[in-house]
């Protein structure tokens, strides 16, 4: 079973993750970045702490407003899509 897309409504839009032919794309506000699962583990876990800022929202020094277990769910999720 492969999921192609995952919609992800957050605070500040919604976060979209699609299956593409070489791994996945996460777009949020207009900018997408594309995941493999051959870019090493913190390149992505980048792409998912941006998607976080996304979903939950930001602090005031414009950290994402979220836990690091919160940001990993994220990566979770990117990394399914993507086939990691």
């Amino acid at each position: 079973m492969f999921i192609k897309t995952i919609v992800i409504e957050g605070v500040e839009g919604d976060v979209t993750i699609r299956r593409t032919s070489d791994g996945a794309s996460v777009e949020a506000h207009g900018v997408a970045f594309d995941v493999s699962p051959r870019d090493p583990r913190e390149d992505r876990y980048g792409v998912a702490y941006n998607a976080a800022k996304v979903i939950c929202g930001t602090t005031k020094r414009g950290e994402p407003n979220a836990t690091r277990s919160m940001i990993h769910d994220v990566l979770n999720e990117i990394e399914r899509v993507a086939g990691c």
